[in-house]
C-alpha cells in the first residue's frame, strides 16, 4: 500500500524525467504498481482510510510520484464528485483537444507538493484521450471539466512538468484567454 512516506517530493529528479513507454503483457511489477495507485487515490477519498492510514486525498497519482519513471496513472472520482471516472491509463495520450481552455478557481494542488501554490493553471477544457488498460486493451474517451484537468495534470508527471509550471510568473491570477473557471476545492 502507497502511503505519504512513499510519495517523492518537489525537487527530486523523477518528477522532471520524461517516464519510459510500459510494454505488454505488463510484468508483475507493473501490473502490481498500477494496481497499488489506484489503491491509493480510492483509499485516499475515503475520510476514514485516509485518517487511518495518514494519507492527503487526490484523485490522480503517477507513478513518477513514487520515484518509478514509467508512463502509468490512475484516476478515480468518487460519487462526491459527481463524476463518473476510475481509471488505470499505461501509455495514456492527447489525441485531440478543445481550443477553449478551463482551469480550476481555487488552483490546482499535488500530492508532490507540500506547499500552495496560488494561481491559475490553464489547461484545455475537453479532450479525447488514448490509453491502454492493464490488460493491454485499448481505451479511447472524451473527458471534459474535471476529469480533463485531472487527465492533463496526471500526463504531465510522465513528462516531467509540475502543475506550478502552467501559472504566469508574472500575474498567477491573470485572466485566462478564451478560458472559464472550474469551481472547485483544489483537485490534487
Amino acid at each position: 500500500m502507497i502511503r505519504m512516506k512513499d510519495i517523492i517530493r518537489e525537487g527530486h529528479p523523477t518528477l522532471r524525467q520524461r517516464s519510459e513507454e510500459v510494454s505488454f503483457p505488463l510484468s508483475e511489477e507493473d501490473r502490481l504498481l498500477s494496481e497499488d495507485l489506484m489503491e491509493y487515490v480510492i483509499n485516499s477519498q475515503d475520510d476514514e482510510l485516509a485518517e487511518k492510514y495518514d494519507i492527503r486525498p487526490g484523485v490522480g497519482i503517477a507513478a513518477p510520484q513514487v520515484n518509478k519513471a514509467k508512463r502509468i496513472f490512475a484516476l478515480h472520482f468518487d460519487e462526491s464528485t459527481r463524476e463518473d471516472l476510475s481509471i488505470i491509463a499505461i501509455n495514456p495520450k492527447i489525441i485531440s483537444h478543445s481550443v477553449e481552455k478551463a482551469y480550476l478557481s481555487a488552483g490546482e494542488g499535488c500530492l508532490s507538493v507540500d506547499r500552495a501554490v496560488p494561481g491559475y493553471v490553464p489547461r484545455y477544457a475537453r479532450i479525447t484521450i488514448k490509453a491502454f488498460n492493464t490488460q493491454g486493451e485499448e481505451i479511447k474517451m472524451r473527458l471534459k471539466g474535471l476529469p480533463a484537468i485531472a487527465f492533463q495534470h496526471e500526463l504531465d508527471h510522465l513528462n516531467g512538468v509540475m502543475f506550478f509550471d502552467h501559472i504566469d510568473p508574472n500575474n498567477p491570477f491573470a485572466e485566462i484567454e478564451n478560458a472559464f473557471a472550474i469551481e472547485r476545492d483544489s483537485a490534487e
